[in-house]
């Protein structure tokens, strides 16, 4: 079977060598053995191989550059201590059989690419043997060599930037060897074409691993391109070129993420470039993290031409999968493969169910996850395949209960009632539709005022079923009004006309008819000010109160400024007559100093507001004059001036 062209990493290809710098190293990685204690002189001692793999680029790596990395160079240091000792003579075993020196496999069939690049990647092997003082430190061996080439897209000034290989012996009291990644780098990623690597290692310990994104080091730079004594450790790591970081380093949508627990890259890388990315595989014992080793890899993508191309989508976040079915076990498959004439589906089931159907429907047996794989033209001379994960998780579905007042300012608790068959639930996210959120399962939440408002929780479980549920709240719009404050004239009544419930109650009762209704009529036999406070009930069981203030004065009387200022500042921008024991205004006009009525009202409730035509009125003195109705029938006229400035 012909393997992925898009498969991953790296390296070596499409760049030209610069000088005799070491260019022509896109990659590396240092494992190390356990062998045992040895008594020497006396003294135990712990016996290691230290192995050191660097990937070379034999098609524009220049040649010299190439035979200089042998012998290689160790240094070894006491981990956090002094430098320890210095090997400048290892040689990799040039033997073919021995494996010192191999040319990597290009994994990659030219029956299935239109452009096929030229293609040579090395991987030299150099080995020590070390017998290791015991210490409580450990040591650090490390490899250092100037330097990058000067064409990878995200870093800064890469081609004065060399890099750093070490690894990290533990303390005598640990008896470890560290993980040995599986695969070899494939030498070809193909441009808005999924990418699905195993960049998984084992471990002859059984320690469990974990894998991330980390960052790569420094290492030599300048004419010193290969140090004789490499710089101690804490190593520099490299700048990276914004946006990218040692976790975002490779451009891709699906994005490039590494799963932690089973080590596979996936995503579609979309920008075509050299792009430096470090994996670091964690060694777990008991809970407790032993060591880290980590591989550094130039990935190349490149505008590949594929004659036959092997897609499905991803309808879920989760690395590397299909779909997540948390509403029932049937799955439909949507095909987006490229250059086909025929397919076969694999569906992961243990009896091994399978179709020929271009989209095909199926329905899963039980929960689970299962590898389902899709190869296009099966049996051809260029056929290409992917697997994807489906995850069947049914019953998930969100629901919520809500209770409370419905009113301004009180407190609705709202209670999640999501139901789920696999638990247990990871996570809620509640928006309340007036701009504010939660992450509490069941949260309380005052709405600042009423309307109705669309309560949205979004809720996901452990193996990632996510769904969405909305309803609607409505909270009264509760707004207790006892009325404006009056002035009137003594010895009349007002009738009061309080708003916003079902229930009203005043207090005092001082004046009042009856302070159980909204509308009660206040007498006011002498002069005096009153305060009224108002409670206010609502249906819905909302509560508030306001005041209301009245002015009992002896006698009627207008009330007219003696200046106004019409300047947009919200203060005095009106002129206007206040009255107070009059039936009503007949008019009230306005004059300036040429005789020319400049306002003609009949409303107390509106004034001039200091234009004329259209236009600012002229700063100076201005006449008036009213004409009124008093209290008993009586017609009456008053007039003035006023001065108007800004």
């Amino acid at each position: 079977m012909i393997k992925r062209v898009s498969a991953i990493l790296l390296i070596a290809l499409l760049v030209i060598a610069s000088g005799s710098k070491a260019s022509h190293i896109v990659g590396g990685d240092f494992t190390y053995r356990f062998m045992g204690d040895t008594m020497i002189s006396g003294t135990w001692h712990k016996k290691y191989k230290v192995t050191l793999y660097i990937y070379q680029d034999c098609v524009t790596g220049v040649p010299d550059a190439i035979q200089q990395d042998n012998p290689a160079f160790f240094t070894v240091y006491e981990n956090g201590g002094g430098l320890f000792r210095v090997d400048t003579n290892i040689t990799y075993d040039p033997n073919p059989s021995s494996g010192g020196s191999i040319t990597v496999p290009a994994n990659f069939s030219n029956d299935c690419v239109k452009n096929v690049p030229q293609l040579c990647l090395l991987r030299k092997r150099f080995e020590k043997i070390y017998y290791l003082p015991q210490s409580t430190r450990g040591y650090v061996v490390v490899y250092q060599r100037c330097c990058r080439n000067s064409s990878i897209v995200n870093l800064i000034d890469p081609g004065d930037r060399g890099a750093t290989y070490f690894c990290v012996i533990p303390p005598a009291m640990v008896n470890n060897s560290s993980a040995v990644f599986k695969n070899y780098p494939p030498q070809i990623i193909c441009q808005n074409n999924p990418l699905y690597y195993d960049h998984s290692a084992t471990d002859e310990d059984g320690d469990s691993l974990s894998y991330e994104f980390c960052p790569a080091e420094e290492g030599a730079s300048g004419p010193d391109i290969k140090p004789k004594i490499a710089s101690p450790p804490p190593f520099d790591t490299v700048a990276y070129f914004p946006p990218f970081t040692y976790k975002n380093a490779m451009p891709g949508y699906p994005y490039i993420q590494i799963d932690p627990r089973s080590g596979i890259i996936s995503g579609t890388p979309n920008r075509v470039g050299r792009y430096l990315v470090t994996v670091c595989c964690t060694e777990w014992r008991h809970g407790v993290i032993v060591n880290v080793i980590k591989r550094e890899f130039q990935f190349v993508v490149t505008d590949c031409s594929k004659v036959v191309i092997a897609d499905m989508p991803q309808f879920s976040t989760a690395p590397n999968t299909y779909i997540v079915n948390c509403k029932d076990r049937k799955v439909h498959f949507v095909n987006t493969s490229q250059g086909g004439f025929a397919y076969k589906w694999y569906f992961g089931t243990e009896n091994g169910a399978s179709s020929t159907d271009f989209e095909p429907d199926f329905e899963y047996p039980d929960t689970g996850t299962y590898v389902v794989k899709l190869i296009v033209n099966p049996t051809s001379t260029c056929p290409d395949s992917i697997s994807r994960l489906v995850k069947i998780y049914p019953v998930f579905h969100t629901n919520f209960e809500d209770t409370g007042t419905y009113c301004p300012g009180s407190g609705i608790t709202f209670i999640d009632r999501t139901e789920t068959t696999v638990k247990p639930i990871v996570s809620w996210s509640w928006s309340f539709g007036d701009g504010t959120f939660s992450t509490e399962q069941s949260p309380v939440h005052k709405f600042a005022s009423g309307g109705t408002y669309n309560v949205v929780l979004a809720a996901e479980n452990v193996k990632n079923c996510v769904d969405t549920t909305v309803r609607r709240v409505v909270i009264q719009q509760f707004t207790p009004y006892a009325g404006d404050d009056t002035i009137i004239v003594k010895g009349e009544y007002i009738q009061f006309d309080a708003k916003g419930g079902t229930l009203y109650q005043w207090t005092p009762s001082t004046n009042l008819s009856d302070v159980n209704i909204s509308n009660p009529i206040g007498n006011y036999p002498d002069t005096g000010t009153f305060v009224y406070r108002l409670f206010v009930q609502s249906n819905y069981g909302c509560k508030g109160y306001d005041t209301m203030k009245v002015w009992v004065v002896p006698n009627a009387s207008f009330v007219v400024p003696t200046a106004f200022s019409p300047n947009g500042d919200g203060l005095n921008d009106q002129f206007r007559p206040m009255a107070v024991g009059y039936r009503n205004m007949k008019y009230f006009r306005v004059f300036n100093r040429w005789g020319q009525e400049v306002y003609f009202g009949k409303s107390l409730e509106t004034g001039w507001n200091g234009t004329y035509n259209g236009k600012p009125a002229e700063l100076g003195v201005y006449f008036w004059e009213i004409r009124y109705v008093d209290r008993h029938g009586e017609d009456g006229f008053m007039k003035g001036d006023v001065t108007l400035i800004r």
